[in-house]
């Protein structure tokens, strides 16, 4: 079986144009770069500057926390500024838990994005509450009582509206009833969109946000799939929230937007990093780039052909090799002679010997191999599998697949050429029909920019490994060696295949934040870095979080201005921790749950 040529590329999904200002969104306009403001609002000179300087990285459309009503007067003046000062870029309030100064800002934004979650509900105390179906339906009127005064000054208005669910600010009704799932997502903000629509107003933006790239990914496609069923068509703004900062930021929200955007899904955008507001756009930007470079005639997802997305398994296996993510480099012998090549793979010296750590190579790839025996037995020594032309096959989408059934080889190397995530998924369909449980290693080979690979690698590789396709990656690409090596182990962490360092949930910052993000996250990550499966959230208040670190081990959260507050899970387990010795606490912390180990010198 060879692959069908006219399926290579992505179809975008059709939806309805909503205006954001002067800006359209959706419909046959193209996807947008958003970003969102990290001053205090009420500081409208410092808020200003920060919008100007969006505008002129090329952001679309920008956003300012409005939590109160002084917030939301501040809008009236930075709107006028921006206008004053000939910057036309669209203004949209971000609103939680008072909805008095929603109803007050929409005279003065192009937007207004309001949180399903707690826009009426209090704040999720994550307690088992039973809703029987009156209750229930009590309380869906609740929403209709304080939602509907809003959804009807937008239509008289005009003013766009995001219904905005995120994972981590579920109501407590909607997590009894539905779960902290990607369902309950889906249906949070499909009862506030039946309030809007029987009043008649449509011009609705919806997101999906988590900061787990699998959670986000499974909720975008079920909303896809309920307006599908319910005949909507209203735009989608992608993001994972709380993507963290660096490469590691990048290579996360890139695995989750541009999982969607492959699969025709997106008008909208933002790379929410923390890092200042600025930084976010240019990789907002590349995907774009990257999009646009794959639009085409494609599959959706949601066709006969494609597996139930939300209920993804990996394949059995039958290899004596890892399970958790295989990570193969390619190297010429060259390479292998130079020096300390084993420290560039993941091993450590310890005396006259190298020692393995979790961010080691598990397979070499060397092309035109003369066999010498030096490094032979040092890759023996090392337990490294030397890939020979006996032990695997590469396949590609021109070859005939039907030779492995014979062949049975020990391992596949796949190379989906230019378009990897539409050719991946028909070999995976070909593979589960012939149970054939060899283990596969992606093999992608990019002729980019070094700048691009995180992006381009990170959407292509991780749209197939996100859907339980591939069993380890060989990626080659621009760059050194040792970056190819943390690009790839990055790809695998964010895949949760394997998990070589700490795992960080890091929001953006914005005009709520108690303290200086980038400062702190910085001195978490120089102290805990180094930790295997251990995950942490750092947040700047407490909007999202605890909700938004369900996924992580522990917690650090500003309750208050110089204050914070340390988590286990869900649960706070310290208040009120001066600033200046909370890092501390947060390291003491992780001792005191037996999840400290002492750093060694390999940096992933």
């Amino acid at each position: 079986m060879k692959y069908c040529e006219s399926v290579y590329q992505t179809k975008r999904r059709k939806t309805r144009e909503v205006m954001v200002g002067n800006v359209g969104v959706g419909g046959n306009n193209p996807i947008r770069i958003q970003s969102m403001t990290t001053s205090d609002t009420r500081n409208v000179a410092a808020t200003v500057e920060q919008i100007m300087r969006l505008a002129d990285y090329g952001c679309e459309i920008a956003r300012v926390t409005v939590q109160g009503l002084k917030e939301a007067q501040a809008c009236e003046t930075i709107k006028s500024t921006l206008v004053q000062k000939g910057y036309a870029i669209p203004l949209v309030a971000d609103i939680h838990f008072y909805p008095p100064a929603a109803l007050h800002v929409v005279d003065f934004v192009d937007k207004v994005r309001i949180n399903p979650g707690n826009f009426v509900d209090r704040r999720a105390t994550f307690k088992v509450i039973e809703y029987d179906d009156a209750t229930y339906a009590a309380e869906l009127e609740k929403i209709t009582e304080k939602f509907a005064p809003l959804v009807e000054k937008c239509k008289r208005r005009k003013i766009a509206m995001r219904i905005g669910t995120n994972h981590g600010s579920l109501s407590d009704r909607i997590m009894n009833r539905y779960g902290d799932t990607p369902q309950g997502m889906v249906e949070s903000a499909v009862e506030f969109t039946r309030v809007a629509r029987d009043l008649d107003y449509h011009d609705i933006i919806y997101s999906m946000k988590a900061s787990n790239p699998f959670v986000m990914i499974q909720a975008y496609r079920l909303l896809v799939a309920r307006m599908m069923e319910l005949g909507w068509d209203y735009p989608l703004h992608l993001g994972v929230t709380e993507a963290g900062e660096g490469e590691d930021g990048r290579v996360k929200s890139a695995f989750g937007i541009g999982s969607l955007l492959l699969d025709g899904i997106g008008d909208t955008i933002r790379v929410s990093l923390t890092e200042d507001p600025w930084a976010e756009i240019d990789p907002c930007r590349r995907l774009v780039s990257f999009y646009n470079g794959k639009v085409g005639k494609g599959i959706e997802p949601f066709e006969e052909e494609q597996r139930d997305f939300l209920n993804i398994e990996r394949r059995e296996l039958e290899s004596d090799l890892r399970t958790d993510g295989i990570l193969v480099m390619k190297l010429t012998e060259e390479q292998l002679r130079g020096p300390e090549i084993w420290e560039r793979l993941g091993f450590i010296r310890k005396g006259n010997s190298w020692e393995e750590t979790p961010a080691r190579v598990d397979c070499i790839l060397i092309e035109s191999f003369s066999g010498d025996e030096e490094i032979v037995e040092q890759l023996k020594q090392l337990n490294i599998e030397l890939i020979s032309d006996e032990q695997y096959v590469r396949v590609s989408l021109e070859d005939d697949w039907e030779r492995l059934l014979e062949i049975k080889p020990r391992l596949i190397f796949f190379d989906g050429g230019e378009h990897p995530v539409h050719g991946g998924r028909k070999f995976f369909e070909w593979m589960k029909r012939n149970d054939l449980k060899t283990p596969v290693i992606l093999q992608c080979d990019y002729q980019c920019d070094e700048s691009d690979l995180p992006i381009h690698a990170a959407a292509e590789v991780g749209s197939l490994l996100g859907d339980a396709m591939g069993d380890g990656l060989l990626l080659v690409g621009p760059g050194e060696l040792e970056d190819l090596h943390r690009l790839s182990l990055s790809i695998l962490q964010a895949a949760r295949m394997r998990r070589v360092k700490t795992e960080f949930v890091s929001c953006p910052g914005c005009g709520r934040t108690l303290f200086d993000l980038q400062v702190v996250t910085r001195k978490i990550r120089e102290r805990t870095g180094h930790l295997p499966g251990v995950s942490i959230a750092v947040m700047g208040c407490i909007v999202n979080g605890p909700g938004e670190m369900a996924d992580s081990d522990f917690g650090y959260v500003g309750s208050k201005a110089g204050k914070i507050d340390l988590y286990v899970g869900k649960k706070c387990v310290e208040r009120y921790i001066d600033e200046d010795i909370a890092v501390e606490r947060l390291v003491d912390l992780i001792k005191a749950h037996d999840r400290w180990v002492e750093p060694q010198c390999v940096e992933v």
